[in-house]
């Protein structure tokens, strides 16, 4: 089992705009133990099942064109981290108590990115089950994390986390491109 630091920063990054939610959901109604969890499980099992359907998918479209595949996820990665970084900003409006039905629609929100980035699954050099596993892993412990920062700092810095989120994806993409084309 090999855990690439190319999985490693993804899964940070995609957890980016979870840890976001988590930290103004904590910063604005200080949630109990059970709602933190609750949070942190439905966004860390979302994150890690949507770049399984991401691979399913871009294998059924993209699995006749291997040489694309870097280019593809290049492209995926770059496009979600500038709407992440773009997004940051239109946080402003108010915010809802996160439960139930309202709880699962943000988590499905903050994992369309996993989903798109899963077509770059085969460009990294871990098994994609092991992947998700981490993806998953990490944006679990970064939800209850920021739901328990959240209520400490306040939700100033969510935006600050979407934004960087953004930045490692696009970073992460145009290393997949680099490799593809034998710069690194």
């Amino acid at each position: 089992m090999t855990i690439s630091l190319p999985i490693i920063a993804l899964a940070f990054a995609l957890a980016a705009d979870a840890f976001a939610v988590a930290l103004i959901q904590g910063a604005r109604f200080q949630p109990s133990w059970q709602q933190v969890c609750a949070l942190a499980l439905v966004f860390g099992v979302l994150q890690g099942l949507m770049p399984l359907i991401g691979l399913a998918l871009g294998s059924v479209a993209f699995g006749y064109a291997t040489q694309a595949a870097p280019w593809i996820a290049f492209g995926l990665l770059v496009w979600i981290g500038l709407q992440m970084i773009l997004a940051a900003s239109a946080h402003d409006g108010p915010v809802a108590r996160l439960n139930g039905a309202t709880l699962l629609m943000a988590g499905l929100a903050t994992s369309i990115d996993a989903l798109a980035a899963g077509i770059s699954l085969p460009s990294l050099t871990s098994a994609p089950a092991v992947a998700c596993a981490v993806i998953a892993f990490v944006t679990f412990l970064l939800s209850a994390l920021g739901v328990k920062l959240g209520a400490i700092v306040g939700d100033r810095f969510g935006n600050v986390a979407e934004i960087c989120g953004g930045i490692i994806l696009i970073v992460l993409g145009t290393k997949i491109l680099a490799d593809h084309l034998g710069f690194l």
